[in-house]
């Protein structure tokens, strides 16, 4: 029978297998999923186990300030009722724990930390092994600061997103509320100059294509000069929002965040959402966030 791609891409998901295995599979077993799952396993291509393959997309977020360094972490699990399990989060502050203390390059480096006398990566599977669900470390980031310099950080719902930051002439109040708005507002870039090329001329493109398109369809077409005026005004709109320092600061709209940090400046910034572009429900917590300092 004809095998389609459809079938091949869902074989794979469901074993990891590569797409020419998975398409052997599902030919020397008519399709039928089950059976193709089966014969990987007996040839020794797909995991022993499916719980390896499914998606992991809920889990918690955490962060660790340890003098002039600081994590943040996010490690996956199955369902929600994992994360609220102790040992669930007892083993993400570990995690956190052992990056900000080694400060790895990458995820490859992460897993092969020593935590109780075995690497992250075993410490990870055998707790998998003992809740049930998969479990995964998805993604961290460090970052170290000189002694003048502050970080802040805010958790929201118990871990479900959390936010890192490093301000330089500024004080620890400061910055906890800038990583509060950093949680609620997710801007993409700290200032404009952060803004790649690519991202400025791609917003431009569509912006010019789009007043074309009204202008070309309008009673009233506007001379060419004008329509040049109401892109660069689109334009700063959009990038107003896209970046941090220039949006209004979530406890007084009155004001950006740049001139609530005055003389402060933002060095970087770090914002995890557990499940983030993965494949799970859609939950809103940056209207949260901003609802609860409002409060």
């Amino acid at each position: 029978m004809a095998i389609s791609a459809k079938l091949v891409k869902e074989l794979r998901e469901k074993t990891g297998a590569g797409m020419m295995d998975c398409k052997k599979a599902l030919e020397a077993c008519d399709g039928n999923l089950e059976a193709s799952f089966d014969w990987l396993r007996e040839k020794g291509i797909a995991k022993a186990a499916k719980k390896a393959d499914r998606i992991a997309a809920e889990g918690l977020t955490a962060f660790v300030i340890d003098g002039n360094a600081a994590s943040i972490v996010e490690v996956n699990s199955e369902t929600d009722f994992v994360a609220k399990n102790a040992e669930f989060q007892e083993l993400v502050a570990d995690i956190a724990k052992v990056i900000v203390a080694n400060q790895p390059a990458d995820l490859d480096a992460a897993l092969k930390l020593q935590l109780d006398g075995k690497d992250l990566e075993t410490v990870i599977a055998e707790k998998s092994g003992k809740i049930g669900e998969k479990l995964s470390l998805r993604r961290f980031a460090v970052l170290t600061k000189e002694d003048a310099e502050v970080f802040g950080a805010y958790s929201h719902m118990g871990g479900k997103m959390s936010a890192l930051v490093k301000l330089s002439d500024s004080d620890e109040e400061k910055a906890k509320d800038i990583a509060m708005h950093v949680a609620a507002s997710a801007p993409q870039y700290i200032d404009r100059t952060a803004i790649p090329t690519e991202v400025l001329d791609r917003e431009l493109t569509v912006l010019k294509a789009q007043a074309m398109e009204e202008n070309a369809t309008s009673a009233k077409p506007k001379p060419e000069n004008i329509i040049e005026k109401m892109v660069e005004g689109r334009l700063n709109k959009n990038l107003k929002e896209m970046c941090l320092v220039d949006q209004e600061f979530i406890k007084d709209p009155d004001q950006t965040v740049a001139k609530y940090l005055g003389n402060g400046k933002v060095l970087e910034m770090v914002r995890f959402q557990v499940g983030e572009g993965m494949e799970k429900r859609e939950e809103n917590f940056a209207e949260e966030v901003a609802a609860q300092m409002k409060g």
